[in-house]
């Protein structure tokens, strides 16, 4: 070997050394730096003609295992996933209040049915009255409350997925911006371990909003794409879309989220999405929170039900002048249809005499008024006819008024033993006549319309329906109209046709009570809501989707509808408390002032069986109002409890993983001092032998 092979040995030894010793240097003085991933700088052997000349560093790198780094980033999706669910189902949780509390919601259905129980005892007394009506009201502000902040969280939700969607963007150009950083460093055969160290560090806070795959680009960089597949980056920075709704109700549809790849290719985000912070935003706003709304509704809806239920059971003393009732979404002779049993329209006196009455008889498609045989479409004439004028029953934009001559007043009761009856209401119950609890859209769905009903809705009127898949994407909108046809049956049949309907996706069953419902194809099957409804029932002016309740958002809306009657809450002698008795004699007194049975009625109505709709995953059935008040008491706090045993698991995962990775990446002291001390010796080794050379050389040239 030479004395040039020699000295180019050992310089090429000496700037080897030299660079290992600043790689060293760098992960030393980073030691304590968050998110550093130390260096490494791999040494290969130079040769020529078959021999050793020396050693060079062919490339300084960080030391990432990307199995490790794999799990790391999947772990910190699922964590923020989780988290984020965890953080705001817990919001609504806190809603509801502590269950065992006396101030706590569900404390509040009971002390609600406890401070009737206290009227019977005194039926004379205001004080009680107004104890009772104060905690009525106080139930529904606070159901009104709730329902509101549950959509108040919903559209925390959706700004924080637009915010999480500029987030993902900056992230993605900045990651793009040092692909071509560390492209042109390799090309060089430069130090690109500080921009990959950066990118690293971005590609961890992208995980958190959307689950990824990372893979190293053969030029120097990384590809990244979602878990589906989606390209995100390594080709350009994909964009995505997403306009946030604003003011967030039960009926609000949501936009789409739109990624559109570096190639140009636009699809929604939330196909190829299974975990992160996005899709856990996601979860929350279009599954926790709605079921969580809708049980809500549901409940509340039950329980001014089965109160209306009790007192239009009930009557004051004296009798109002005027019944009203609420809006039934049908013709008169619609809703008058499907009766059966016996009911009394009676005229009393201050005293609480009977001066008029009209017995009424149903038995389905005909009734007799006093004996006198009549139709649906003739009933009000002939019940007007039987008053005498002594009242006068009118129908007027989908409400059923009678109304007495002052200063007497009207009060109804159902026969004891054959009460009037249509889906389970009786007559004054159906049409809401003294309702205690009034709303201002229709609260139940369980109508009693057939196929055969009049439908009341004027053809060409349109409905837009959405479907989404599992993941939360849109699949479709679709267009219906209102058919030239007048009944039910043929909305039923537009609704199910595959062309002109939703049959494509799914098909509606109306039930024997009059209920709608909605049937998926697939599995999992696809979830229908409601993206607008312009139709108008005449009379009545409410649309097709409130009047059968069509997709959920509806539905949950009615928690904030529901209010105590405002002429009771003035004037709580008003309330009903007493009870009919159709029995009395004529000149005998048939409304008692000290009549507590209505309190009792109202008392035990949380008790009474009602028959609760599918709602936020529960598939109902009959069961007592404060039975599913405690069920979904206990729902809440299981769901909350779940929420955060999977935020505590994954963040038990992901602490782990990152700890794995953390432990190959960092930078261990010990392991860096072996290495200086290693470098140092072969840097010392590469001087030594250039000094020989130099000696060698020195004697060469003095023998010449």
């Amino acid at each position: 070997m030479s004395l040039n092979a020699i000295m180019n040995t050992a310089t090429t030894g000496l700037a080897a050394a030299q660079t290992q010793l600043r790689v060293v240097s760098d992960n030393v003085s980073n030691v304590n730096t968050p998110g550093y991933v130390r260096k490494i700088a791999d040494q290969t052997t130079l040769t020529g003609q078959g021999m050793g000349s020396g050693v060079e560093v062919s490339r300084i790198r960080i030391a990432t295992d990307r199995f490790l780094q794999a799990a790391s980033l999947n772990a910190g999706a699922g964590a923020a996933r989780e988290g984020v669910r965890y953080e705001l189902y817990d919001r609504i949780q806190s809603l509801f209040g502590d269950p065992g509390s006396d101030k706590g919601f569900f404390s509040q259905v009971d002390g609600l049915f406890s401070a009737f129980a206290a009227n019977a005892e005194d039926p004379t007394s205001s004080p009680r009255r107004q104890d009772a009506l104060f905690k009525t009201q106080a139930l529904f502000d606070e159901a009104s409350r709730i329902g509101k902040q549950i959509q108040a969280v919903r559209e925390d939700a959706d700004g924080r997925i637009q915010s999480a969607v500029e987030k993902t963007n900056g992230l993605l150009k900045q990651i793009e911006s040092l692909n071509l950083e560390i492209a042109r460093a390799t090309a060089v055969n430069g130090d690109a371990s500080g921009a990959e160290t950066a990118q690293a560090a971005l590609i961890g806070q992208l995980a958190e909003l959307v689950d990824i795959r990372v893979s190293v680009r053969a030029v120097g960089g990384v590809s990244i794409r979602t878990g589906a597949g989606t390209l995100l980056a390594g080709q350009g920075a994909a964009t995505l879309e997403y306009n946030r709704a604003g003011t967030v109700t039960g009926e609000t549809a949501f936009n789409e989220i739109w990624i559109t790849e570096p190639g140009g290719q636009k699809r929604s985000l939330l196909d190829t999405l299974g975990s992160g912070e996005i899709k856990g935003l996601v979860e929350l706003r279009d599954v926790d929170a709605p079921e969580a709304a809708e049980r809500l509704a549901e409940l509340v809806s039950h329980v001014a039900d089965e109160l209306n239920r009790a007192h239009n059971a009930n009557s004051s003393v004296p009798a109002p002048v005027s019944l009203t009732g609420r809006n039934v979404g049908q013709t008169f002779a619609t809703a008058i249809a499907g009766f059966t049993g016996r009911t009394t329209v009676a005229v009393t006196n201050a005293a609480g005499v009977i001066q008029t009455r009209a017995d009424i008889v149903f038995s389905g498609a005909t009734m007799t008024v006093n004996g006198v045989t009549t139709t649906p479409a003739n009933f009000l004439t002939e019940l007007n006819t039987q008053l005498g004028g002594a009242a006068t029953a009118s129908f007027t934009n989908g409400r059923l008024t009678i109304a007495a001559t002052a200063p007497n007043g009207v009060a109804i009761a159902d026969d004891a033993a054959a009460p009037s009856s249509k889906t389970g209401r009786g007559f004054s119950h159906y049409f809401g006549l003294n309702d205690l609890i009034s709303t201002d859209r229709p609260a139940f769905y369980d109508n009693g319309l057939t196929t055969n009903s009049v439908l009341g809705f004027t053809p060409g009127e349109q409905l837009t329906f959405r479907f989404t898949g599992e993941s939360g994407a849109r699949l479709r909108d679709l267009d219906v109209q209102i058919p030239a046809g007048g009944t039910v049956g043929d909305l039923l049949t537009q609704l199910n046709d595959p062309a002109l309907g939703v049959g494509r996706f799914g098909s509606f069953a109306l039930a024997s009570d009059g209920t709608l419902s909605f049937t998926g194809y697939g599995n999992p099957a696809p979830s229908l809501s409601v993206l607008s409804d312009t139709t108008t029932q005449v009379p009545s002016g409410v649309s097709v989707s409130e009047l059968f309740g069509i997709g959920g958002g509806g539905r949950s809306s009615r928690a904030d509808g529901f209010s105590l009657r405002s002429d009771i809450r003035q004037t709580p002698s008003r309330l009903a408390l007493a009870q009919l008795n159709l029995s009395a004699p004529a000149g005998a007194q048939a409304l008692s002032i000290g009549d507590g049975r209505g309190a009792l009625l109202l008392a035990d109505a949380g008790e009474r069986s009602s028959n609760f709709q599918p709602a936020g995953g529960s598939t109902g059935g009959s069961i007592s109002v404060s039975r599913y008040a405690s069920e979904l008491s206990g729902e809440i706090g299981g769901r909350a409890a779940a929420a955060k045993n999977r935020h505590e698991t994954s963040a038990a995962l992901y602490t782990e993983a990152a700890s794995r990775q953390t432990a190959h990446e960092g930078v261990n002291l010990d392991e860096e001092l072996v290495l200086m001390t290693t470098y140092q010796q072969a840097f010392n080794a590469s001087a030594r032998l250039i000094q020989a050379c130099k000696d060698m050389y020195d004697t060469l040239i003095g023998m010449i």
